[in-house]
């Protein structure tokens, strides 16, 4: 095993340290502040081909693959972003790119990467459902055949960033649960345009991640041509086992990044405040839990790094991203709880950011997948244990 990164690995973090530190805390709170889309980082990202990072160079991409994106979002997290980057690259590079190109076809590919190489316009991913939740074999949402189209009906929730997705990767069922002849059969992905007659979307009012919308998703009758369907019709779930580690893997990402971001806000906070005549950072009190918390962060670092390089070598992954997702969403929370208690009552003033990071990152003990469905997978899938739910 090597475990030493790679000159490449070492450029990328230096380019993107350069890049964000144009765009640091008071930039993102600012943009909190507003509930704004960070555009002018976006564009700059395009620009220096960061959007392309996991897409092939024939399609003008950089040709890498998750292990480097992991390590952009890491970076990107870790220079002010906090935790909210995560979702801007979930949304584009793996929602859209990464599953067009595993399993969409040459012309799906053809059409959609360059473009979003480019960063022409960005991707959404319509998945999650009222009732369905973390049961996703459970979707109701219904594509019908009718000659060379489907008819697409049905309702999705927490949807990010659908006010501004040029593409949408919407999941359905081409044959009801109750009729398919094994529950992972049956779904199927479909590339939309989010702005077709038959989609519409209502926004939900949320605690943090002010810079990405999420929204209710209503579909009424939603024409689309065959040549939409991504793959073979009914074996979504397969092609969505990629995408869904994918976005574990950038979630950790994001959580590494905002779990080192609270750290170094925490630690040199504590080496300037002098109490009682001494600087805070001296005593155990303060120093035991930041020490413990870096450990953790380091250990769910490690971990992530090995489930990008199994994706990205085409090798089974899913029990590396979602152990890694798991505790880095608990080291990443934790740390931003932690400053905040280090930094006591300036903690909870918007002045010192770490509230913002402490809202955001909250979001990633519940999404893309609890922590207790992440337990109820290792048991099962890794310990042996019978199904419990």
């Amino acid at each position: 095993m090597d475990f030493q990164t790679s000159e490449e690995h070492a450029l990328i973090r230096e380019s993107i340290r350069q890049l964000a530190s144009r765009y640091g805390l008071e930039y993102w709170r600012e943009k909190d502040r507003q509930h704004a889309f960070p555009e002018e980082l976006w564009r700059e990202l395009a620009q220096a081909g960061w959007l392309g990072t996991i897409i092939p160079e024939r399609y003008g991409g950089a040709g890498m693959g998750l292990l480097e994106m992991a390590i952009v979002v890491e970076e990107m997290a870790a220079s002010g972003a906090g935790a909210t980057i995560a979702q801007l690259f979930m949304m584009t590079p793996v929602f859209g790119a990464l599953t067009i190109l595993r399993h969409g076809s040459e012309e799906q590919r053809e059409r959609y990467l360059p473009a979003l190489a480019r960063g022409e316009f960005d991707f959404s991913m319509a998945l999650t459902e009222p009732d369905a939740g973390s049961d996703t074999l459970a979707t109701k949402t219904l594509a019908r055949r009718r000659g060379d189209d489907y008819i697409i009906s049905g309702q999705k929730v927490w949807i990010s960033g659908v006010d501004r997705a040029g593409g949408m990767l919407l999941v359905a069922r081409t044959t009801p649960l109750e009729e398919a002849p094994r529950r992972t059969f049956g779904l199927s992905l479909f590339l939309v345009d989010p702005r077709a007659p038959g989609i519409s979307y209502l926004p939900l009012e949320k605690v943090g991640t002010h810079c990405v919308t999420s929204s209710m998703v209503f579909i009424d009758e939603l024409v689309v041509p065959r040549t939409a369907l991504v793959g073979e019709e009914g074996e979504g779930w397969r092609y969505l086992v990629d995408t869904l580690n994918s976005e574990r893997i950038v979630t950790t990402a994001g959580c590494v990044g905002a779990g080192d971001l609270a750290i170094k806000l925490a630690v040199d906070y504590a080496n300037a405040r002098v109490v009682f005549g001494q600087k805070i950072g001296r005593h155990q009190a303060i120093q035991f839990p930041l020490a413990r918390l870096k450990a953790e962060i380091e250990m769910a670092r490690l971990m992530n790094y090995k489930a990008a390089w199994l994706l990205d070598h085409h090798l089974p992954c899913a029990a590396e991203a979602n152990m890694a997702k798991m505790v880095a969403a608990e080291a990443a929370f934790n740390a931003c709880d932690q400053a905040m208690q280090t930094l006591g009552g300036y903690g909870f003033s918007t002045e010192y950011h770490i509230e913002r990071l402490w809202r955001d990152v909250r979001l990633f003990r519940l999404a893309p997948i609890s922590q207790e469905m992440v337990l109820n997978y290792i048991a099962q899938h890794v310990l042996g244990l019978p199904r419990s739910y």
